[in-house]
C-alpha cells in the first residue's frame, strides 16, 4: 500500500515530524493499534472524518506518538497519512486511551453521532 501524500493535521507541526517522534515503544504502539483496527474500526473511521478528512471512505490507525495519532485514510480512491493532535502532550501509555477516547467523543459531537454508552 503507497502512501503518496501526508497531511499534517496538527497546525503548529510540519509533516515532516511524523517520523521518530514517539515516546512510546514499538510494542505499546503495536498493541495499540492492533486494538484500535481490531475493535475500533468504526472509531477511526468517525475521528479521520471528523478532524482531517470528511470524505474518507475508511481508516486504519497506523501510528502515534507524544503528539497526535496517526491514521491511513483512503480518500478518492488514494491511501493517505493523516495526523490527528491529542487535547494536550502524552507521555505515559494510560493517556492514550484517554486521549483516543477524547477524540472519539469529539468526533461524535462534530459529526452529530450519538457517542457509545461505554468505550
Amino acid at each position: 500500500m503507497t502512501r503518496p501524500r501526508l497531511r499534517d493535521h496538527t497546525p503548529e507541526s510540519p509533516a515532516s515530524r511524523l517520523e521518530g517522534m514517539s515516546h512510546f515503544s514499538p510494542e505499546i504502539i503495536h498493541a495499540v493499534v492492533s486494538h484500535m483496527n481490531g475493535d475500533h474500526v468504526d472509531d477511526n473511521l468517525m475521528i479521520v472524518r471528523a478532524f482531517a478528512e470528511p470524505t474518507a471512505s475508511s481508516a486504519l490507525m497506523t501510528g502515534l506518538d507524544g503528539e497526535a495519532g496517526i491514521w491511513a485514510a483512503v480518500v478518492d480512491g488514494s491511501t493517505i497519512d493523516v495526523r490527528v493532535p491529542w487535547s494536550k502532550p502524552i507521555t505515559e501509555r494510560p493517556e492514550i486511551r484517554r486521549e483516543v477516547v477524547t477524540l472519539y467523543n469529539a468526533a461524535c459531537e462534530r459529526l452529530g453521532v450519538e457517542p457509545r454508552a461505554e468505550h
